[in-house]
């Protein structure tokens, strides 16, 4: 297969995958900056940061491969996860706690994307010397731990949110 006949299919690819970036970049620093005053704020700044980083690394992997960057998917991206906000959860005022839930979950499926994208780029890397096999590999470990963690707090904030008391409005916001 020549390297023109797969042009189409990974700029399409990379840019589905960077529109999601944008919008996981969005939620995880809203996330953050929702619970500054949490016992997972330093892991929430944290995950925020990676998931930027990520993103940025993903853009100098499109320019490395000279995958145009379609602008306005980026903002559809951002725009998809403040529609997001939008859904009912239950209160009209205030932040439900089911919120958290949702969000986590959210990004939990954005970093299980991610890390079918590493793995995706990983498997043509050792063809295409612009892809660097270690970094991927890198990135798949860090998408791995990311997923982890937030498997953990998705159990943590389930058990808290979907009892009788945690489901209460106005409850303390679990993460």
């Amino acid at each position: 297969m020549s390297p023109h006949s797969l042009a189409q299919p990974l700029n399409i690819y990379l840019n589905d995958h960077l529109t999601g970036a944008f919008g996981g970049a969005a939620l995880a620093r809203r996330m953050a900056d929702t619970h500054s005053d949490s016992r997972r704020a330093a892991e929430l700044r944290l995950l925020a940061r990676q998931v930027e980083e990520d993103r940025d690394e993903l853009v100098r992997i499109m320019n490395r491969l000279g995958v145009p960057v379609r602008h306005y998917r980026t903002w559809l991206g951002v725009a998809g996860e403040r529609i997001g906000r939008l859904k009912p959860n239950g209160t009209l005022v205030r932040r439900a706690p089911l919120s958290d839930l949702i969000e986590l979950e959210a990004m939990r499926t954005g970093v299980e994307g991610k890390a079918a994208l590493w793995r995706a780029l990983r498997a043509i890397a050792d063809e295409d010397p612009r892809l660097d096999p270690v970094d991927l590999d890198r990135l798949s470990q860090r998408a791995a731990d990311q997923a982890r963690t937030l498997t953990a707090w998705h159990q943590a904030v389930s058990a808290e949110v979907l009892t009788r008391h945690g489901a209460r409005f106005g409850a303390p916001s679990p993460l």
